[in-house]
């Protein structure tokens, strides 16, 4: 009986430890973007690459537990807090969150010095942190759970200052709501199957692969968080390959000045009924297929966007991108 309910106990933690992995964010490594990370830092909450896996156990368990999500057994209490840490995007606004400006993080393809430096300085020094968060990581340090839950939520909400010079401070986020491809490039024999990765700042997301479709249907949400310099949203589309590298499959860039601007324009959007704020215009200097409305609709300020991509032989692509300040 008790073989019995070890070998359900497990499968029960394997199911839950796949959907924490399918999650958008934790489709690549939190610390070089590397696609379909296998392991896992249990006590910092985040999804890695192998190659990061070797600096993370480096620095020894005291800082960083790690384990392979398919070879190790899990705990239920090692897996509920991977959950409540939130995944890669929540644990890099904490120890990216003042990343210096012309700083960049590794690649998948960066070579072992230069990740053992970036590692050691986000975990082990913390140097990218708010100073109110950093932690000590010695015997007696408080959990990483009790900082996501209180202290971090707290100090994200304080308005963002220019007190530190060449720091990133985040001023909101941004929901993207990838809804559909239309017409994309082939990329196999007769078909592709695509994938949407977005960039803003030192950012990088995902959604899931869609096989063999050049008309995918995601309707899949990603969250990014703003900087206060920001740039454009790039937006890039891959085929997913298993035994080569991706090929792109076309990318664009949005503007996200004009939505930003109208919903600090307007201030609290529940106070308003349904109606239009703003527009990004199309013109030749952007993917545009038609003018980008700015709503506001039941209280949300969203913006409806439609692209040809770009530097490819035909494609295009829906999104559906929606502010919301760091109060909520």
């Amino acid at each position: 009986m008790n073989g019995t309910m070890i070998t359900k106990t497990t499968s029960v933690n394997r199911r839950r430890l796949r959907n924490l992995l399918n999650k958008s964010d934790n489709r690549i490594c939190a610390d070089c973007g590397a696609p379909d990370p296998k392991w896992a830092s249990s006590n910092i909450g985040v999804f890695i690459c192998l190659k990061c896996c070797g600096v993370h156990r480096s620095l020894g368990t005291h800082i960083s537990k790690v384990l392979s999500v398919t070879l190790d057994e899990w705990s239920n209490e090692q897996i509920d807090a991977m959950s409540e840490f939130g995944g890669n995007s929540a644990a890099n606004a904490i120890y990216e969150a003042h990343i210096p400006e012309g700083f960049s993080k590794p690649g998948p393809d960066a070579g072992i010095e230069e990740r053992k430096r970036f590692i050691r300085s986000k975990y082990e020094l913390q140097e990218f942190m708010k100073s109110s968060l950093r932690i000590s990581t010695g015997k007696s340090s408080p959990s990483f759970k009790s900082i996501f839950s209180s202290k971090f939520m707290d100090s994200f909400r304080i308005k963002p200052t220019d007190d530190e010079d060449g720091m990133v401070e985040f001023i909101g986020l941004l929901k993207v709501t990838v809804v559909k491809g239309t017409n994309l490039a082939i990329r196999d024999m007769m078909t592709s199957d695509p994938y949407v990765v977005l960039t803003l700042g030192q950012q990088t997301i995902q959604t899931a692969v869609i096989p063999s479709n050049l008309n995918p249907v995601w309707d899949e949400d990603l969250m990014l968080s703003v900087p206060n310099n920001y740039g454009p949203l790039k937006l890039e589309v891959y085929d997913h390959d298993m035994f080569s590298a991706d090929d792109i499959m076309g990318e664009a860039q949005i503007d996200i000045q004009p939505l930003i601007s109208a919903a600090m324009a307007y201030g609290d959007p529940e106070m308003f009924g349904n109606m239009q704020i703003g527009k990004w215009l199309k013109s030749d200097d952007n993917a545009l297929i038609e003018d980008s409305i700015i709503n506001i609709i039941d209280g949300k300020v969203q913006q409806d966007v439609q692209l040809k991509l770009q530097n490819v032989e035909c494609g295009e692509l829906h999104l559906e991108v929606e502010w919301l300040p760091l109060d909520q």
